[in-house]
């Protein structure tokens, strides 16, 4: 048995939590990282949600199902990706393999510290819903879009850290916002697949931000699909990812 399996559970708890802690701090304290995955999913929600919305609060609704899907893919893509390939290329993932800490400490601080990040994202739209957007929606509701926010952030956690796995710490950022913003037009997050060309819609459920999209649409009441499928959908590419990722980290280790 060695150090780390003999650890009472109060104390592992307490490691996995303060590496969640110092994770999020760590990114919050990098402006060009944190200032965009806040800031942005607002903005674009006060232009497109208020401004263009005008009285129309339909319109503010879907806005807001739309950006809290697209606010919750930077966590992971950013803050994840960026972060694994940082971490990679200055040697530390060797030095975390060498020190008697819990293996999965890494990442699972990383996953809570993308939690955190799409919780103050939902805080923020949901503020900013309900005192200038003039949003009503149900205790549930908001419930429902919090939920769909936090199983959100998981396949993108999986492709980021895929991203790190294998790119440098310089192509990173370029590679997750080639990924990012294409792929949330793609996905009917910008403009309503609906008003886009017909190929764009058949390939619309290529991308894993379509059925986040579909997934937080439906909690705001402004989609009606059945649950089942969206949900499925995304724990599928988050297992994918993930595995893909893992097998480069191995192999790279």
């Amino acid at each position: 048995m060695n150090a780390v399996q003999a650890m009472p559970p109060p104390r592992l708890a307490r490691i996995y939590a303060l590496d969640a802690w110092f994770e999020f701090l760590r990114v919050l304290r990098m402006p060009g990282a944190a200032l965009p995955m806040l800031v942005f999913p607002a903005m674009f929600y006060l232009l497109f949600g208020v401004v263009f919305a005008g009285k129309n609060p339909q319109q503010a609704v879907y806005v807001l199902g739309s950006m809290a899907a697209f606010g919750v893919m930077s966590p992971g893509l950013f803050g994840f990706g960026i972060g694994v390939a940082v971490d990679r290329e200055r040697g530390l993932l060797m030095l975390k393999r060498a020190l008697p800490a819990p293996p999965g400490a890494y990442l699972a601080a990383k996953m809570a510290m993308a939690l955190l990040f799409a919780l103050l994202i939902f805080v923020i739209l949901a503020a900013l819903a309900v005192t200038v957007g003039g949003v009503r929606l149900a205790p549930l509701q908001w419930l429902g879009l919090l939920g769909a926010m936090l199983l959100g952030v998981l396949p993108f956690c999986a492709i980021g850290l895929l991203i790190g796995s294998r790119a440098s710490a310089q192509a990173a950022p370029a590679i997750a916002n080639l990924i990012y913003l294409p792929m949330s037009f793609l996905s009917g997050l910008w403009v309503p697949l609906a008003a886009m060309p017909h190929v764009l819609q058949q390939l619309a459920p290529l991308w894993p931000a379509w059925y986040l999209g579909q997934l937080s649409l439906r909690a705001v009441g402004m989609a009606h699909a059945p649950l089942g499928p969206p949900i499925a959908a995304l724990l599928l590419f988050t297992a994918v990812f993930f595995a893909l990722a893992v097998r480069r980290l191995r192999r790279a280790g």
